[in-house]
């Protein structure tokens, strides 16, 4: 069974739903985790105050403090940073928002727990619940075509890779240079490449889909080129020359 479990988080004017999140870990999950950490990508809300009240209820939380907003992707590579420092076995990330359900940290758990994963993905479109969950439409037919070209381009067969769902071994990460890669949303998905390149082992399990107020900062058509865009780079090598 793995141990020393973090539980990572990047988190951008997360004020008004970080406490939820952590509200929703399941006891079976809290009995794995041993370290939080989340990083604090220059929120200019009342992130501060709110992990401040977390704390109080999660003593092994710790905050990382950017001093602006340097993207998501960023803010990972400070995390994963954190936790391959910290002697993690494995990081699970969460995001701040709510969308990934923290109910499910013992079902990510469970692949590495039996030696067969070196990352995990937490995979909206594996059962039908991504339109039922809220999807909108239009993201749900876009992630299907995206998905498909992506599956052609790589000569995978996942779900989805559009998940931020993500579970690392400590092992992928140190074969991944993380470094190299997008400080934006695409980072995810260039792990992931990472991951076939490097021949490493994606395992992905089914996780509800949650759409409800969140506020998010992704922009779908940007989004979708830049996906594109990846792709295109591995076709050539890119990737492979990391």
């Amino acid at each position: 069974m793995i141990r020393d479990v973090f539980m990572i988080m990047p988190a951008y004017n997360a004020g008004a739903t970080i406490e939820r999140v952590f509200d929703r870990i399941p006891p079976t999950a809290k009995n794995r985790i041993t370290r939080y950490v989340v990083v604090d990508d220059g929120s200019t809300d009342d992130t501060q105050a709110a992990l401040a009240r977390v704390r109080k209820r999660y003593p092994a939380l710790v905050v990382l403090q950017h001093d602006r907003n340097r993207g998501y992707g960023a803010a990972e590579k400070t995390l994963l940073d954190y936790a391959l420092e910290g002697g993690a076995e494995v990081a699970i990330l969460l995001h701040a928002d709510g969308q990934y359900s923290p109910e499910k940290i013992p079902d990510v758990l469970q692949p590495f727990d039996r030696g067969d994963a070196d990352m995990v993905q937490g995979s909206r479109m594996l059962k039908s619940g991504a339109l039922p969950g809220g999807m909108p439409l239009y993201k749900f037919l876009a992630n299907k075509a995206l998905t498909g070209v992506a599956n052609q381009a790589l000569g995978l067969s996942m779900a989805e890779y559009f998940s931020g769902y993500m579970a690392y071994h400590r092992s992928a990460l140190s074969a991944i240079p993380y470094h190299r890669l997008a400080d934006t949303f695409q980072f995810d998905m260039q792990m992931l490449v990472m991951a076939r390149v490097k021949g490493l082992r994606v395992v992905e399990i089914p996780i509800p889909t949650i759409y409800a107020d969140e506020v998010s900062h992704l922009r779908p058509i940007r989004y979708g080129l830049e996906v594109l865009s990846i792709l295109r780079d591995y076709r050539r090598g890119r990737y492979h020359r990391l």
